[in-house]
């Protein structure tokens, strides 16, 4: 970047304007969306089964993501070399939040789809900002006219549950209604770990419906490489990403937290190598509680995950300096 990136216009620092994503342009009007990212708020959680909260996530993201707005000229990265996210070559907008209808999780759920489709009907790549994992439902049920998925998970729970006292799109079921869609392909689940809320049952039906189940421990005896070769190369990727699926010792704003987790790099390694094994088309990041904790780290790993993923993809498509 030149100098004159950072001594033309205003400074903006984090801390200064409006807290949309990154800092980005808001865009509220759904039919006029024009960019290649386009950020929608899920902000519901009346599926979760104990500690709720994760309905203030997309605030709390968007808030932690301005200390990543990167000033004017995009995200210079020094171990890569590369500039991510120039704002001349890559256009994000966040086009605020779904409404969500207290009680009423089908109605929500429908404005969540919504809003995805309005996404896709532009040509830009939605990332919804969740909000508890059951807005994962809405999300990839909007890609239902689109060419068919592999759904990489990142979780420490399998979210493969089908129904439970009549609970059927809670956060436990989204991937079971995922595997019920025919543009979705399969599965790669990684960090699954624990005692859980699935059972054998469920993991047996996840194996069934084309999912490779692989535990935090099984990823580290892999390796970066082990694990990008049991994913099938060359296809469309959608990404829903429980930040449960890090270890609470560094992400513990979440309502189920589970130790033996991911650190950082581990996922954002794994992100980095799919985004040149095939095409990611889609991303939710869930279950981003703020209220259990306090110092924000949470959003500050939440955005700062979204934003190198991101970066990656458009890397890819020939975007970046």
């Amino acid at each position: 970047m030149t100098k004159n990136n950072y001594e033309t216009g205003r400074l903006n620092l984090p801390f200064v304007g409006h807290c949309t994503f990154g800092k980005k342009p808001a865009c509220l009007d759904w039919d006029a969306i024009s960019a290649d990212i386009a950020v929608l708020g899920a902000p519901f959680d009346m599926g979760t089964q104990y500690r709720a909260g994760a309905r203030f996530g997309p605030r709390s993201i968007r808030e932690a993501s301005t200390l990543f707005s990167f000033g004017h000229g995009g995200a210079y990265d020094f171990e890569d070399d590369i500039t991510y996210l120039p704002t001349d070559k890559v256009r994000i907008v966040d086009i605020g939040d779904a409404d969500i209808i207290h009680t009423d999780t089908i109605q929500s759920h429908d404005n969540i789809e919504f809003g995805v489709r309005k996404i896709l009907k532009a040509g830009a790549l939605p990332v919804v900002l969740g909000g508890d994992h059951s807005v994962h439902i809405p999300c990839i049920r909007a890609f239902d006219d689109q060419a068919p998925v592999h759904i990489i998970h990142v979780d420490a729970h399998l979210d493969f549950v089908d129904e439970r006292h009549g609970v059927r799109n809670g956060h436990g079921n989204p991937l079971r209604r995922a595997s019920e869609m025919d543009h979705v392909t399969g599965f790669t689940q990684l960090g699954i770990r624990n005692v859980s809320s699935s059972n054998r049952g469920d993991y047996d039906a996840a194996r069934a419906a084309g999912s490779t189940i692989l535990s935090v421990r099984d990823v580290r005896r892999l390796g970066k490489e082990g694990v990008l070769a049991l994913v099938p190369q060359g296809v469309r990727y959608y990404l829903t990403i429980d930040i449960d699926g890090f270890d609470p010792s560094i992400a513990p704003g979440t309502g189920t937290p589970s130790h033996g987790g991911f650190d950082y790099y581990e996922v954002l390694e794994i992100m980095q190598g799919l985004s040149k094994r095939g095409d990611i088309v889609g991303i939710d990041l869930v279950e981003v509680a703020p209220d259990y904790d306090h110092s924000g780290s949470t959003a500050f790993l939440a955005a700062q995950l979204l934003m190198n993923v991101l970066g990656y993809v458009f890397h890819e498509k020939g975007q970046s300096d």
